[in-house]
């Protein structure tokens, strides 16, 4: 058996809330959450005929109905209420509830995963709330369901990988929606599951690697030679042999975010795209939003890629399904002179094509140090252009994306107000309503 006593030694929560986003919609109509038939059902342009977002527990009980469904998918049956997103609300529901968690762990503890799931690093505190990491869990889950409408499950472990197998393999299944992993019980409850694609982590992929090797369950995993499945599967292949041990070395305090390389934004436009004008008017808005991004972070780029995709596979005569391409350019901020790339690559490359998707992306990027004037341009114009994208960033900073904007985005095509009420690609709803 592995010698755990090396081994960190805390207490982690990790916090789900159950079917988030219909969750929340149950919870503003009164309604319980586990009990309600409700789905989120995106409509958005760029989704074809509509896309589930995501489903309450009863809604995928009844009907089968889980967070990929499309809408066509979706029986006809009046029990079923189907709902559009706010985004909006769902992100305020968020923070309402990481503002409970930090009255249980100071705020440099506490680790937002996901818009719906949250790490708490308990071990300095949970004694201060009940005599067991369960109780407490409890009292952190009827908190939320008393003040929010909301249930959650609740994963606890001795270390951040061991609460989140004990959320999605124990926790989602107990009824009292709260499970527990320790160094000492990890071989028990982990090691029999032989469907490894359960197993947080562990795509299809890797799991038909593993069972290439010989390797059908966890325990299998645990007994395997650390240092050959190393050189099988290179560092992965160490990190799964840890994860079969339930061993989590990583330390969340010391986490930072990785330094920003590149900036790059794409679309799924709503239709197909066959007119050059209303393609390069996307491009632009684009290329306008990513610069701006990059503006915000005081940086500058070298290198300019824009990607097409085509709106069926096979459109051009070499049978590809779009292009990439990127040039070298010299270190820059503008809007203008990024747009201008943009478009000398799009006009060189594109045969006349539908389009469906169009992605921008920058990199190479410095540290911005000032305009750079270029002497093969006139100096006044640079200089104008300089302080013309600066006062857009302030205007848009201080009234919100739409306060202005180009006038071809009112023209045919253009989808930078449409996209301006989105939130993660999604309707925001009434903002904070």
């Amino acid at each position: 058996m592995m010698d755990y006593r090396n081994e960190p030694h805390g207490m982690f929560f990790m916090i789900d809330n159950k079917s988030f986003y219909a969750s929340v919609e149950s919870a503003a109509r009164g309604l319980n959450p586990l009990r309600s038939v409700i789905v989120v059902m995106s409509e958005a342009d760029n989704t074809g005929s509509g896309l589930v977002l995501a489903a309450s527990p009863m809604a995928k009980k009844l009907f089968g109905i889980s967070n990929v469904s499309r809408q066509y998918e979706v029986p006809d049956d009046p029990r079923i209420l189907v709902v559009p997103p706010r985004m909006n609300l769902y992100i305020q529901e968020n923070l309402k509830i990481n503002k409970i968690f930090r009255e249980y762990v100071a705020d440099n503890d506490l680790f937002p995963y996901s818009i719906d799931e949250s790490i708490l690093d308990m071990t300095k505190s949970w004694r201060l709330f009940g005599p067991t990491p369960e109780i407490v869990a409890r009292r952190i889950q009827l908190r939320i369901r008393r003040e929010l409408g909301l249930y959650t499950t609740v994963g606890i472990g001795e270390n951040p990988v061991q609460a989140k197998l004990a959320l999605d393999l124990q926790a989602k299944h107990d009824h009292e929606l709260i499970g527990r992993l320790t160094y000492e019980t990890f071989p028990e409850k982990i090691w029999p599951i032989t469907n490894l694609e359960k197993v947080w982590s562990i795509g299809h992929r890797t799991a038909a690697h593993l069972q290439r090797l010989g390797i059908h369950s966890m325990r299998d995993l645990a007994m395997v030679n650390p240092y050959e499945l190393r050189a099988e599967m290179g560092m992965i292949g160490a990190q799964l042999f840890a994860l079969a041990w339930g061993i989590d070395r990583s330390h969340l305090h010391e986490l930072r975010p990785a330094k920003e390389k590149s900036w790059s934004n794409s679309q799924v436009l709503p239709r197909d795209y066959k007119v050059q004008q209303e393609i390069e008017l996307v491009i632009r808005e684009i290329g306008q939003q990513t610069t701006s991004r990059m503006r915000h972070h005081r940086q500058q780029a070298g290198c300019v890629s824009l990607s097409i995709g085509f709106a069926r596979v096979g459109e051009a005569d070499d049978g590809r399904s779009g292009f990439h391409h990127s040039c070298r350019i010299d270190p820059t901020d503008s809007a203008q002179t990024i747009i201008a790339a943009l478009l000398r690559l799009f006009r060189q490359h594109w045969e006349g094509q539908s389009i469906r998707n169009i992605g921008v992306g920058l990199s190479r990027l410095n540290a911005s140090r000032g305009l750079q004037l270029d002497i093969f341009q006139d100096p006044h114009r640079q200089i104008k252009d300089e302080r013309f994208d600066r006062v857009i960033d302030e205007l848009r900073d201080k009234f919100g994306k739409t306060a202005v904007i180009p006038a071809s985005s009112l023209m045919p095509g253009g989808t930078m107000l449409r996209r301006a009420a989105l939130v993660g690609g999604h309707n925001g709803g009434n903002s904070f309503d």
